[in-house]
């Protein structure tokens, strides 16, 4: 009696699977293997095994929450930068209206004249710090609580 073809494999053998594949799938996955230097066999293997594995998920989960942690910690870092660059803002304004007087309606124009030469100068000054540095974030420190910081508010 003849033996089947399968029967005379060597268990250990892989086995051939023919797939058909989107065409942008095949490409991602070509380019994939070139830039790893193996075969699209081999990727296609790994990524099945890793998809077919029982820790997929909690592998998954973990990359998800890792993201999900950067992410958080960028958002903490924005709210830390708007909360300084509000408080500065505010400090400014509380001393601009305190020290700044009112013009006779004769003074109006040559002070708009004037501030608006100021302005300039200031969007200058603030385009040389944004580029070269260091920012007020960078300046505060990370640590300060309330009522321990090194000067009080105007």
């Amino acid at each position: 009696m003849a033996r089947s073809r399968d029967s005379r494999e060597r268990p250990d053998k892989k086995k051939r699977l023919s797939v058909y594949l989107d065409p942008e799938l095949m490409r991602l996955l070509a380019d994939f293997a070139d830039r790893r230097e193996q075969s699209r066999s081999l990727i296609a293997e790994a990524a099945i095994a890793s998809f077919l594995s029982p820790d997929a998920d909690e592998r998954q989960e973990a990359a998800t929450a890792k993201r999900l942690d950067r992410i958080d910690r960028n958002v903490q870092r924005l709210e830390r930068d708007i909360g300084i660059a509000n408080e500065a803002f505010a400090i400014f304004i509380r001393a601009w209206l305190t020290s700044t007087a009112s013009l006779p309606e004769a003074a109006n124009t040559a002070a708009r004249a004037r501030g608006g030469e100021r302005y300039d100068r200031f969007l200058e000054a603030l385009g040389r710090r944004l580029a070269r540095g260091p920012k007020l974030r960078q300046e505060v420190p990370e640590d300060i609580k309330a009522g321990n910081a090194p000067h009080s508010s105007p």
